[in-house]
Protein backbone atom coordinates (compact mmCIF):
# COMPACT_ATOMS: atom_id res chain seq x y z
CA UNK A 1 0.00 0.00 0.00
CA UNK A 2 0.90 3.46 -0.63
CA UNK A 3 2.62 5.13 2.60
CA UNK A 4 0.61 8.18 3.11
CA UNK A 5 -0.17 10.72 5.96
CA UNK A 6 -4.22 9.81 6.51
CA UNK A 7 -6.66 12.46 8.42
CA UNK A 8 -9.42 11.79 10.23
CA UNK A 9 -13.27 11.78 9.56
CA UNK A 10 -12.95 12.32 6.49
CA UNK A 11 -13.69 9.44 3.80
CA UNK A 12 -10.67 7.07 3.60
CA UNK A 13 -9.32 6.08 0.16
CA UNK A 14 -6.21 3.31 -0.21
CA UNK A 15 -3.62 3.51 -3.13
CA UNK A 16 -1.46 0.70 -5.01
CA UNK A 17 0.86 1.99 -7.21
CA UNK A 18 2.44 -0.52 -9.43
CA UNK A 19 4.49 -0.14 -12.84
CA UNK A 20 7.12 2.12 -14.47
CA UNK A 21 7.48 6.04 -13.84
CA UNK A 22 4.95 7.29 -15.76
CA UNK A 23 2.01 5.43 -13.70
CA UNK A 24 4.03 6.54 -11.10
CA UNK A 25 2.69 10.18 -12.45
CA UNK A 26 -0.76 9.01 -13.29
CA UNK A 27 -0.66 8.03 -9.41
CA UNK A 28 0.42 11.25 -8.05
CA UNK A 29 -1.98 13.13 -9.95
CA UNK A 30 -4.60 10.74 -8.51
CA UNK A 31 -3.24 11.55 -5.03
CA UNK A 32 -3.59 15.20 -5.19
CA UNK A 33 -7.23 15.31 -7.00
CA UNK A 34 -8.32 13.20 -4.01
CA UNK A 35 -6.72 15.43 -1.40
CA UNK A 36 -7.31 18.76 -3.12
CA UNK A 37 -11.13 17.30 -2.61
CA UNK A 38 -10.81 16.37 0.80
CA UNK A 39 -10.17 12.60 0.70
CA UNK A 40 -7.66 11.42 3.20
CA UNK A 41 -5.09 9.05 2.19
CA UNK A 42 -5.14 5.70 4.15
CA UNK A 43 -2.29 3.44 4.66
CA UNK A 44 -3.92 -0.04 5.10
CA UNK A 45 -6.64 -1.80 3.53
CA UNK A 46 -8.32 -2.16 6.55
CA UNK A 47 -8.98 1.48 7.30
CA UNK A 48 -9.93 2.45 3.88
CA UNK A 49 -13.54 3.30 2.54
CA UNK A 50 -12.00 1.97 -0.82
CA UNK A 51 -9.17 1.21 -2.62
CA UNK A 52 -7.73 2.35 -5.57
CA UNK A 53 -5.32 -0.04 -7.45
CA UNK A 54 -3.25 1.66 -10.52
CA UNK A 55 -1.80 -1.53 -12.58
CA UNK A 56 1.03 -2.02 -15.28
CA UNK A 57 0.31 -4.42 -18.05
CA UNK A 58 3.11 -4.18 -20.07
CA UNK A 59 4.44 -7.85 -20.39
CA UNK A 60 2.88 -10.88 -18.31
CA UNK A 61 4.96 -10.74 -15.10
CA UNK A 62 3.43 -7.43 -15.21
CA UNK A 63 -0.21 -8.37 -15.45
CA UNK A 64 0.59 -11.04 -13.18
CA UNK A 65 1.51 -8.50 -10.40
CA UNK A 66 -1.41 -6.82 -11.01
CA UNK A 67 -4.05 -9.09 -11.18
CA UNK A 68 -2.48 -10.47 -7.97
CA UNK A 69 -2.56 -7.11 -6.26
CA UNK A 70 -6.24 -6.48 -7.21
CA UNK A 71 -7.32 -9.94 -5.56
CA UNK A 72 -5.33 -9.25 -2.60
CA UNK A 73 -6.83 -5.36 -2.53
CA UNK A 74 -10.62 -6.98 -2.99
CA UNK A 75 -9.65 -9.94 -0.54
CA UNK A 76 -8.64 -7.34 2.21
CA UNK A 77 -11.21 -4.74 1.80
CA UNK A 78 -13.48 -5.67 -0.70
CA UNK A 79 -14.24 -2.05 -2.45
CA UNK A 80 -11.89 -1.74 -6.04
CA UNK A 81 -11.33 0.39 -8.54
CA UNK A 82 -8.64 -0.71 -11.07
CA UNK A 83 -6.92 1.97 -13.25
CA UNK A 84 -3.53 2.31 -15.30
CA UNK A 85 -2.25 -0.20 -18.28
CA UNK A 86 -4.48 -3.40 -17.33
CA UNK A 87 -7.57 -1.34 -17.13
CA UNK A 88 -6.89 -0.78 -20.98
CA UNK A 89 -7.93 -4.85 -20.86
CA UNK A 90 -11.22 -3.93 -18.78
CA UNK A 91 -12.62 -7.58 -20.14
CA UNK A 92 -9.29 -9.44 -18.94
CA UNK A 93 -9.91 -7.51 -15.37
CA UNK A 94 -13.92 -8.19 -14.78
CA UNK A 95 -13.17 -12.00 -15.65
CA UNK A 96 -10.60 -12.40 -13.58
CA UNK A 97 -11.74 -9.77 -10.64
CA UNK A 98 -15.52 -9.67 -11.99
CA UNK A 99 -16.60 -8.13 -8.07
CA UNK A 100 -14.60 -5.00 -9.00
CA UNK A 101 -16.59 -1.09 -8.50
CA UNK A 102 -14.70 0.26 -11.75
CA UNK A 103 -12.30 -0.28 -14.52
CA UNK A 104 -10.74 2.56 -16.06
CA UNK A 105 -6.99 2.71 -18.63
CA UNK A 106 -4.26 4.71 -18.15
CA UNK A 107 -4.28 8.41 -17.17
CA UNK A 108 -7.64 8.95 -16.96
CA UNK A 109 -7.91 11.30 -14.21
CA UNK A 110 -11.39 12.29 -14.57
CA UNK A 111 -13.11 8.65 -15.27
CA UNK A 112 -10.86 7.78 -12.04
CA UNK A 113 -12.22 10.53 -9.82
CA UNK A 114 -16.18 10.11 -11.33
CA UNK A 115 -15.57 6.29 -10.19
CA UNK A 116 -14.61 7.67 -6.45
CA UNK A 117 -17.77 9.96 -6.41
CA UNK A 118 -19.91 7.81 -7.65
CA UNK A 119 -19.19 5.41 -4.45
CA UNK A 120 -17.43 7.85 -2.34
CA UNK A 121 -19.06 11.14 -2.46
CA UNK A 122 -16.18 13.99 -1.95
CA UNK A 123 -16.53 15.97 1.47
CA UNK A 124 -16.47 19.33 0.29
CA UNK A 125 -16.27 21.77 -2.05
CA UNK A 126 -12.62 21.28 -3.94
CA UNK A 127 -12.27 24.77 -4.22
CA UNK A 128 -11.64 25.81 -1.06
CA UNK A 129 -8.97 22.83 -0.33
CA UNK A 130 -5.50 23.22 0.24
CA UNK A 131 -2.52 20.93 -1.10
CA UNK A 132 1.15 21.45 -1.54
CA UNK A 133 2.09 23.31 -4.96
CA UNK A 134 3.70 20.66 -5.76
CA UNK A 135 0.42 18.08 -5.32
CA UNK A 136 0.73 15.12 -3.65
CA UNK A 137 4.01 12.59 -4.68
CA UNK A 138 5.12 9.35 -4.25
CA UNK A 139 8.96 9.96 -4.44
CA UNK A 140 10.97 11.34 -2.13
CA UNK A 141 10.85 15.00 -1.26
CA UNK A 142 14.19 15.93 -3.19
CA UNK A 143 13.53 13.90 -6.59
CA UNK A 144 10.13 13.96 -8.99
CA UNK A 145 9.59 12.79 -12.15
CA UNK A 146 8.21 15.12 -14.60
CA UNK A 147 6.54 14.00 -17.32
CA UNK A 148 5.90 15.42 -20.85
CA UNK A 149 4.05 13.31 -23.12
CA UNK A 150 1.65 10.08 -23.10
CA UNK A 151 1.17 7.66 -25.35
CA UNK A 152 3.88 6.89 -28.27
CA UNK A 153 3.76 7.14 -32.28
CA UNK A 154 6.43 3.59 -32.81
CA UNK A 155 4.62 -0.04 -33.73
CA UNK A 156 7.47 -2.02 -32.35
CA UNK A 157 6.83 -5.44 -32.98
CA UNK A 158 7.39 -6.61 -29.32
CA UNK A 159 5.29 -3.86 -27.95
CA UNK A 160 1.44 -2.86 -26.97
CA UNK A 161 2.28 0.20 -25.18
CA UNK A 162 0.28 2.51 -28.04
CA UNK A 163 -2.60 0.22 -27.31
CA UNK A 164 -2.83 0.80 -23.92
CA UNK A 165 -1.76 4.02 -23.68
CA UNK A 166 -2.64 5.62 -27.07
CA UNK A 167 -0.79 8.12 -29.62
CA UNK A 168 2.00 11.23 -28.44
CA UNK A 169 -0.05 13.52 -27.07
CA UNK A 170 2.63 16.37 -25.65
CA UNK A 171 1.90 18.46 -23.05
CA UNK A 172 2.40 22.05 -23.84
CA UNK A 173 5.81 23.32 -22.66
CA UNK A 174 4.72 26.34 -20.62
CA UNK A 175 2.38 23.66 -18.66
CA UNK A 176 6.05 21.29 -17.99
CA UNK A 177 8.14 23.94 -17.24
CA UNK A 178 5.42 25.23 -14.90
CA UNK A 179 5.30 22.25 -13.12
CA UNK A 180 9.29 22.12 -12.97
CA UNK A 181 9.32 25.30 -11.18
CA UNK A 182 6.76 24.37 -9.14
CA UNK A 183 8.63 21.35 -8.24
CA UNK A 184 12.15 23.11 -7.26
CA UNK A 185 10.27 26.23 -5.62
CA UNK A 186 8.82 22.96 -3.10
CA UNK A 187 12.43 21.58 -2.51
CA UNK A 188 13.14 19.00 -5.49
CA UNK A 189 16.85 18.64 -6.44
CA UNK A 190 16.47 16.36 -9.23
CA UNK A 191 14.36 16.10 -12.32
CA UNK A 192 13.76 13.08 -13.63
CA UNK A 193 12.37 14.02 -17.33
CA UNK A 194 9.90 10.57 -18.59
CA UNK A 195 7.65 9.65 -21.56
CA UNK A 196 7.08 6.73 -23.50
CA UNK A 197 9.44 8.75 -26.47
CA UNK A 198 11.15 11.60 -24.76
CA UNK A 199 13.08 12.41 -27.92
CA UNK A 200 9.38 12.57 -29.96
CA UNK A 201 8.37 15.53 -27.63
CA UNK A 202 6.10 18.07 -29.52
CA UNK A 203 6.20 16.10 -32.63
CA UNK A 204 2.42 15.43 -32.30
CA UNK A 205 2.11 19.82 -32.16
CA UNK A 206 4.30 20.11 -34.75
CA UNK A 207 6.20 21.95 -32.77
CA UNK A 208 4.06 25.11 -32.12
CA UNK A 209 5.07 28.07 -29.70
CA UNK A 210 4.24 28.13 -25.99
CA UNK A 211 5.46 30.63 -23.30
CA UNK A 212 7.27 30.46 -20.29
CA UNK A 213 8.60 33.41 -17.99
CA UNK A 214 6.90 35.84 -20.73
CA UNK A 215 8.99 34.72 -23.30
CA UNK A 216 7.84 32.41 -26.42
CA UNK A 217 9.67 28.50 -26.38
CA UNK A 218 8.83 25.88 -29.17
CA UNK A 219 7.24 22.77 -27.81
CA UNK A 220 10.53 20.31 -28.60
CA UNK A 221 12.88 18.36 -26.14
CA UNK A 222 15.74 20.62 -27.19
CA UNK A 223 14.36 23.92 -26.22
CA UNK A 224 12.80 22.08 -23.17
CA UNK A 225 16.00 20.46 -21.94
CA UNK A 226 17.39 24.03 -22.18
CA UNK A 227 14.94 25.53 -20.39
CA UNK A 228 14.76 23.09 -17.68
CA UNK A 229 18.70 23.79 -17.41
CA UNK A 230 17.58 27.27 -15.89
CA UNK A 231 16.47 25.93 -12.79
CA UNK A 232 18.66 25.53 -9.77
CA UNK A 233 18.36 21.36 -10.03
CA UNK A 234 19.70 18.36 -12.01
CA UNK A 235 17.87 17.69 -14.95
CA UNK A 236 18.00 13.97 -15.99
CA UNK A 237 16.55 12.75 -19.65
CA UNK A 238 14.87 8.94 -20.21
CA UNK A 239 13.78 6.78 -22.83
CA UNK A 240 15.76 8.95 -25.45
CA UNK A 241 15.35 7.46 -28.77
CA UNK A 242 18.22 8.21 -31.19
CA UNK A 243 16.59 10.87 -33.55
CA UNK A 244 18.97 12.93 -35.69
CA UNK A 245 17.77 16.07 -33.33
CA UNK A 246 19.06 14.18 -29.82
CA UNK A 247 22.68 15.10 -31.45
CA UNK A 248 21.68 19.23 -30.36
CA UNK A 249 21.01 17.76 -26.71
CA UNK A 250 24.94 16.93 -26.61
CA UNK A 251 26.09 20.54 -26.39
CA UNK A 252 23.69 21.60 -23.56
CA UNK A 253 25.08 18.33 -21.77
CA UNK A 254 29.00 19.79 -22.45
CA UNK A 255 27.92 22.62 -20.76
CA UNK A 256 26.44 21.57 -18.19
CA UNK A 257 22.77 22.66 -18.33
CA UNK A 258 21.80 18.95 -17.79
CA UNK A 259 23.18 16.03 -16.49
CA UNK A 260 25.38 14.22 -19.13
CA UNK A 261 23.30 11.41 -19.32
CA UNK A 262 21.04 9.89 -21.85
CA UNK A 263 19.03 6.57 -21.21
CA UNK A 264 18.34 5.14 -25.04
CA UNK A 265 16.39 1.81 -25.10
CA UNK A 266 18.46 0.20 -28.01
CA UNK A 267 17.10 -3.30 -27.75
CA UNK A 268 19.75 -5.05 -29.99
CA UNK A 269 22.74 -5.06 -32.08
CA UNK A 270 21.83 -7.22 -35.38
CA UNK A 271 20.16 -4.96 -37.91
CA UNK A 272 18.21 -7.91 -39.15
CA UNK A 273 16.74 -8.50 -35.39
CA UNK A 274 16.02 -4.51 -35.45
CA UNK A 275 14.17 -4.85 -38.33
CA UNK A 276 11.61 -7.81 -36.91
CA UNK A 277 11.37 -5.85 -33.92
CA UNK A 278 10.67 -2.76 -36.56
CA UNK A 279 13.39 -0.52 -34.21
CA UNK A 280 16.24 1.76 -36.48
CA UNK A 281 18.44 -0.67 -37.95
CA UNK A 282 21.51 1.36 -38.77
CA UNK A 283 23.67 -0.07 -36.02
CA UNK A 284 26.45 1.37 -38.02
CA UNK A 285 25.49 4.80 -37.42
CA UNK A 286 24.72 4.34 -33.91
CA UNK A 287 27.96 3.48 -33.60
CA UNK A 288 29.42 6.62 -34.88
CA UNK A 289 27.15 8.92 -32.63
CA UNK A 290 28.08 7.16 -29.86
CA UNK A 291 31.64 8.01 -30.86
CA UNK A 292 30.89 11.78 -31.98
CA UNK A 293 28.86 12.90 -28.67
CA UNK A 294 31.76 11.33 -26.46
CA UNK A 295 34.15 13.35 -28.36
CA UNK A 296 31.76 16.23 -27.76
CA UNK A 297 31.13 15.43 -24.22
CA UNK A 298 33.41 12.99 -22.59
CA UNK A 299 31.40 13.09 -19.62
CA UNK A 300 28.49 11.63 -20.83
CA UNK A 301 27.18 8.26 -19.30
CA UNK A 302 25.14 6.27 -21.69
CA UNK A 303 22.22 3.87 -20.37
CA UNK A 304 20.08 1.25 -22.32
CA UNK A 305 18.32 -1.67 -22.30
CA UNK A 306 18.17 -4.91 -24.86
CA UNK A 307 16.48 -7.66 -25.38
CA UNK A 308 17.55 -11.52 -25.87
CA UNK A 309 15.78 -14.54 -27.61
CA UNK A 310 13.42 -12.41 -29.69
CA UNK A 311 11.83 -14.60 -32.16
CA UNK A 312 13.88 -15.35 -35.04
CA UNK A 313 17.34 -14.76 -33.16
CA UNK A 314 20.28 -16.84 -34.43
CA UNK A 315 23.65 -17.34 -32.98
CA UNK A 316 24.91 -14.97 -35.49
CA UNK A 317 22.51 -12.49 -34.45
CA UNK A 318 23.33 -12.52 -30.79
CA UNK A 319 26.75 -12.63 -31.47
CA UNK A 320 26.49 -9.40 -33.00
CA UNK A 321 25.28 -8.32 -30.33
CA UNK A 322 28.01 -8.85 -28.21
CA UNK A 323 30.15 -7.04 -30.75
CA UNK A 324 28.03 -4.14 -30.78
CA UNK A 325 28.26 -4.50 -26.86
CA UNK A 326 32.10 -4.60 -26.55
CA UNK A 327 32.26 -1.79 -29.47
CA UNK A 328 29.52 0.39 -27.96
CA UNK A 329 30.64 0.09 -24.25
CA UNK A 330 27.90 1.66 -22.79
CA UNK A 331 27.85 2.41 -19.17
CA UNK A 332 25.03 0.90 -17.29
CA UNK A 333 22.82 -1.92 -19.33
CA UNK A 334 19.98 -3.67 -18.71
CA UNK A 335 18.99 -6.90 -20.59
CA UNK A 336 15.81 -8.89 -20.84
CA UNK A 337 14.95 -12.19 -22.25
CA UNK A 338 11.94 -11.47 -24.62
CA UNK A 339 8.29 -12.63 -23.04
CA UNK A 340 5.45 -12.94 -24.71
CA UNK A 341 3.01 -9.99 -24.45
CA UNK A 342 -0.68 -10.87 -25.58
CA UNK A 343 -1.68 -8.50 -28.58
CA UNK A 344 2.28 -8.02 -29.88
CA UNK A 345 2.53 -8.93 -33.51
CA UNK A 346 5.70 -10.45 -32.72
CA UNK A 347 3.92 -13.32 -31.27
CA UNK A 348 2.98 -14.79 -34.57
CA UNK A 349 6.68 -14.46 -35.79
CA UNK A 350 8.27 -18.09 -36.75
CA UNK A 351 11.32 -19.69 -34.76
CA UNK A 352 10.82 -18.64 -31.16
CA UNK A 353 13.63 -18.89 -29.21
CA UNK A 354 13.86 -21.78 -26.48
CA UNK A 355 13.31 -20.69 -22.93
CA UNK A 356 16.93 -22.26 -21.93
CA UNK A 357 18.41 -20.24 -24.72
CA UNK A 358 17.01 -17.45 -24.03
CA UNK A 359 18.31 -17.58 -20.10
CA UNK A 360 21.68 -18.70 -21.32
CA UNK A 361 22.25 -15.74 -23.99
CA UNK A 362 21.15 -13.30 -21.31
CA UNK A 363 23.49 -14.74 -18.88
CA UNK A 364 26.25 -14.63 -21.49
CA UNK A 365 25.02 -10.63 -22.59
CA UNK A 366 25.00 -9.66 -18.55
CA UNK A 367 28.66 -11.41 -18.08
CA UNK A 368 30.12 -9.08 -21.01
CA UNK A 369 28.14 -6.13 -19.75
CA UNK A 370 29.44 -6.78 -16.57
CA UNK A 371 33.26 -6.46 -17.40
CA UNK A 372 32.47 -3.14 -19.24
CA UNK A 373 30.88 -1.76 -16.20
CA UNK A 374 33.41 -3.15 -13.64
CA UNK A 375 36.20 -1.23 -15.82
CA UNK A 376 34.03 1.80 -16.44
CA UNK A 377 33.46 2.30 -12.67
CA UNK A 378 37.30 1.39 -12.54
CA UNK A 379 38.22 4.27 -13.98
CA UNK A 380 36.30 6.40 -11.53
CA UNK A 381 38.41 5.99 -9.02
CA UNK A 382 40.43 9.09 -8.12
CA UNK A 383 37.53 11.04 -9.82
CA UNK A 384 36.11 13.86 -8.07
CA UNK A 385 32.01 14.06 -8.05
CA UNK A 386 29.16 16.23 -7.29
CA UNK A 387 26.63 13.74 -5.63
CA UNK A 388 23.25 14.18 -4.33
CA UNK A 389 22.54 12.45 -0.99
CA UNK A 390 19.44 10.01 -1.01
CA UNK A 391 19.82 8.54 2.57
CA UNK A 392 21.97 9.00 5.83
CA UNK A 393 22.64 6.33 7.28
CA UNK A 394 24.00 5.97 10.49
CA UNK A 395 27.40 4.68 9.46
CA UNK A 396 27.49 5.79 5.74
CA UNK A 397 25.61 8.44 3.31
CA UNK A 398 23.90 6.79 0.16
CA UNK A 399 24.62 9.16 -2.79
CA UNK A 400 24.16 8.89 -6.50
CA UNK A 401 26.64 11.02 -9.23
CA UNK A 402 25.48 12.36 -12.32
CA UNK A 403 26.25 8.95 -13.81
CA UNK A 404 22.93 6.98 -11.45
CA UNK A 405 19.55 7.35 -12.02
CA UNK A 406 17.69 6.47 -8.54
CA UNK A 407 16.12 2.68 -8.22
CA UNK A 408 17.90 1.78 -11.75
CA UNK A 409 21.65 2.25 -11.71
CA UNK A 410 24.05 2.15 -8.70
CA UNK A 411 25.01 4.12 -6.03
CA UNK A 412 27.91 6.20 -4.22
CA UNK A 413 28.57 5.21 -1.10
CA UNK A 414 30.11 7.10 1.99
CA UNK A 415 31.42 5.44 4.65
CA UNK A 416 31.36 6.72 8.21
CA UNK A 417 29.22 9.50 10.33
CA UNK A 418 28.42 12.10 8.45
CA UNK A 419 26.23 15.73 9.36
CA UNK A 420 24.10 16.32 6.19
CA UNK A 421 20.29 16.23 4.74
CA UNK A 422 19.43 14.29 2.39
CA UNK A 423 19.11 16.31 -0.96
CA UNK A 424 22.21 17.87 -0.33
CA UNK A 425 24.62 18.24 -2.95
CA UNK A 426 28.64 17.32 -1.79
CA UNK A 427 31.76 17.18 -3.39
CA UNK A 428 33.56 13.32 -2.84
CA UNK A 429 36.46 12.34 -4.23
CA UNK A 430 36.18 8.57 -5.50
CA UNK A 431 38.55 5.40 -3.76
CA UNK A 432 37.20 2.51 -4.18
CA UNK A 433 34.95 0.83 -6.96
CA UNK A 434 32.93 -1.98 -7.28
CA UNK A 435 30.26 -4.46 -9.78
CA UNK A 436 27.64 -1.66 -9.07
CA UNK A 437 28.34 1.04 -6.47
CA UNK A 438 31.21 3.43 -5.82
CA UNK A 439 32.90 4.26 -2.75
CA UNK A 440 33.75 7.91 -2.05
CA UNK A 441 34.87 10.66 0.84
CA UNK A 442 34.19 14.05 1.47
CA UNK A 443 36.27 16.54 -0.23
CA UNK A 444 37.20 19.20 2.50
CA UNK A 445 38.66 22.31 0.20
Amino acid sequence: MTQLQSGSELPRVGFVSLGCPKATVDSERILTQLRAEGYAIQSSYLGADLVIVNTCGFIDAAVDESLSAIGEALSENGRVIVTGCLGARAELVRREHPEVLAVTGPHALPEVMDAVHARLPAPHDPFTSLIPPQGVRLTPPHLAYLKISEGCNHSCSFCIIPSLRGDLVSRGIGDVLDEAQQLVDAGVRELLVVSQDTSAYGLDLRHRPDFWGGRPLKTHITELASALGELPAWTRLHYVYPYPHVDALIPLMAEGRILPYLDMPLQHGSERVLKAMRRPAATEKVLERLARWRADCPELVLRSTFIVGFPGETDADFENLLDFLREARLDRVGCFSYSPVAGATANALPDQVPEAVKEERRERFMAVQAEISREKLAERVGQRLTVLVDAVEEDAIIARSYADAPEIDGEVIIPGAWEIDVGDFIEVEVTESGDHDLWASPVDD
